[in-house]
């Protein structure tokens, strides 16, 4: 069983599962999952000390329990990196032509 341009299905078959391989290297590879997983991690870390921040560490922030705040800004950031990526996934480049005889534009 061959396609329109005489190549055998099994090599097209192949060519899915690459395509395949890539898209989902694309998706873990994505700088905005990164991000955000890291500012998730760290916001988590902050805001958990600043929940059980001391007077004398209130005090000395004057009476702001900055830990708290920045950490509840880094998970706001983070959920912000993660939720873009969900809705806007990376595209995938598509294969070139074999028949095109152009070089690739870099």
């Amino acid at each position: 069983m061959t396609d329109d341009n005489n190549r055998p299905a099994d090599e097209m078959v192949g060519e899915g599962a690459d395509l395949e391989r890539v898209s989902a290297a694309a998706r873990l590879f994505d700088v905005r999952r990164v991000i955000g997983g890291l500012f998730v991690v760290y916001g988590l870390i902050v805001a958990v000390v600043g929940l059980f921040d001391s007077q004398a560490e209130i005090d000395k922030a004057q009476g702001v329990r900055i830990n708290l705040w920045m950490g509840l800004a880094m998970l706001a950031l983070g959920a912000f990196f993660l939720v873009w990526q969900w809705l806007r996934p990376p595209e995938v480049p598509s294969a070139p032509a074999e028949d095109d005889d152009r070089p690739p534009m870099h």
